[in-house]
């Protein structure tokens, strides 16, 4: 159970305060609610961006590192479809250093066009290397837009196309600052060993006095139910071939995440689940295989991914596959094999909660979501999903009309023989 109070500052920014008083570290998390999909298809990967231009200086603060580091700090950040997130560590005594550099580029970034330059040559660079020269790296620029047709989902984080970066221009990367990196638009929470009426003290001080912002409202399209298979196959000078098969599943508050999040775990987490004990231990046709659950706010993927052993025939893997999740969907899962996932899941929740810097992450991401409490109540409603739950989930999720399917083959380049 974390432990937290609350409040909101008049211009708007969301504070929440979780005391430990057995650590004499303090941390802060700031969470913006912009992510990827809140771009514009033709102007992509500036939610990205702006996660590397948040550090190159704001109004009074040329060098973001710097203050930090000489007291005792560190910090870092990272950007998903939904949220971006910045967080630091210190020494508790040294608190208020943290909420001066936050609270001076929420006011506003230096921006400079050698600084925009700069970072915008570090993600372009990031994607070439992460993305496109990066063996399977361009899974997910292909594995997207077959599986979202309408929702900005359908783009990865890194951005649409390397383009959208290179062109970005400095009235563009202003706009969108204006937009989204406002207190109306954020949550702070304040964690470690430092009390409630200090944190909200230090709160009413530096960021009290920044304008609110225009409130940013949300108006995407939803994603069509998808009612027919889709199939890719695409090939690259990989090792092996693989196969990424993606379901559309309930968004991250539904009642039925948990219980889809528990079939990603029966399929696919660890060596005893389903498919690596009947496709990799057993059959030998996979090399590797796993499930997972993407947790996007909106409605999100239950992937499947493998790589196949060597002279293993794409289709027929992936009819393997398909045989075993169809299995979930005809039979009953047996209450020792659920409990098993269960527990599972229920201890990852508690290790969650173990570092302090978790412990601030899952309370904004909580209060983004809708509540605060949301982290405490996980376990509870895990452990409420039965075995019907799981079969009607199924029947629904991994439908195989609710399907979009890669098949990535394995295309070896010929190198040139000298005569």
């Amino acid at each position: 159970m974390i432990e937290f109070k609350e409040f909101t500052l008049d211009n708007g920014l969301q504070v929440i305060v979780h005391e430990d008083h057995t650590t004499p570290m303090a941390v802060l998390n700031v969470l913006y609610n912009v992510g990827s999909r809140d771009e514009e298809e033709t102007h992509t990967g500036f939610a990205h961006l702006f996660e590397h231009l948040m550090f190159s200086g704001s109004k009074n603060i040329p060098l973001y590192d710097e203050p930090l580091q000489r007291v005792g700090g560190e910090n870092n950040a990272f950007t998903s479809p939904d949220i971006t997130s910045y967080y630091l560590s210190l020494p508790a005594q040294n608190i208020e250093t943290g909420f001066w550099l936050e609270s001076d580029r929420m006011l506003e970034l230096a921006f400079s066009e050698n600084g925009l330059e700069v970072q915008r040559k570090v993600v372009v660079e990031e994607f070439k290397q992460n993305y496109l020269n990066q063996p399977y790296g361009d899974v997910w620029l292909k594995l997207r837009p077959l599986a979202y047709k309408q929702h900005p989902y359908k783009w990865a984080t890194i951005g649409k196309e390397i383009s959208h970066i290179e062109n970005a221009s400095m009235d563009i990367v202003k706009a969108f600052f204006r937009k989204h990196y406002s207190p109306s638009n954020a949550i702070l929470v304040v964690a470690g060993n430092v009390t409630f009426e200090h944190a909200r003290d230090l709160a009413d001080k530096w960021f009290g006095p920044i304008p609110s912002g225009e409130k940013y409202v949300r108006n995407i399209p939803a994603e069509p139910a998808q009612t027919e298979p889709r199939v890719l196959e695409t090939s690259a000078d990989v090792p092996l071939n693989a196969i990424y098969k993606a379901y559309h599943m309930p968004p991250r508050t539904h009642k039925d995440y948990h219980a889809v999040d528990l079939i990603s775990d029966i399929l696919g987490h660890g060596k005893s689940s389903r498919l690596y004990e009947r496709l990799v231990k057993q059959q030998k046709m996979f090399n590797s295989i796993a499930a997972s659950v993407s947790g996007s706010v909106e409605g999100g993927l239950l992937i499947i991914q493998g790589k196949l052993s060597e002279g293993v025939d794409l289709r027929e893997a992936n009819a393997a596959i398909e045989a075993i999740t169809n299995e979930l969907i005809e039979q009953k899962v047996d209450e020792t094999e659920l409990n098993k996932v269960k527990n599972q899941a229920e201890t990852t929740i508690v290790f969650s909660e173990i570092d302090l810097l978790n412990r601030a992450m899952n309370l904004a991401y909580g209060k983004l979501l809708g509540d605060a409490n949301f982290i405490n109540t996980e376990g509870e409603k895990v452990q409420a999903v039965t075995p019907e739950d799981i079969q009607r989930c199924a029947r629904q999720v991994l439908d195989p009309n609710n399907c979009s399917t890669l098949l990535y083959r394995a295309e070896k380049k010929v190198e040139a023989v000298e005569a």
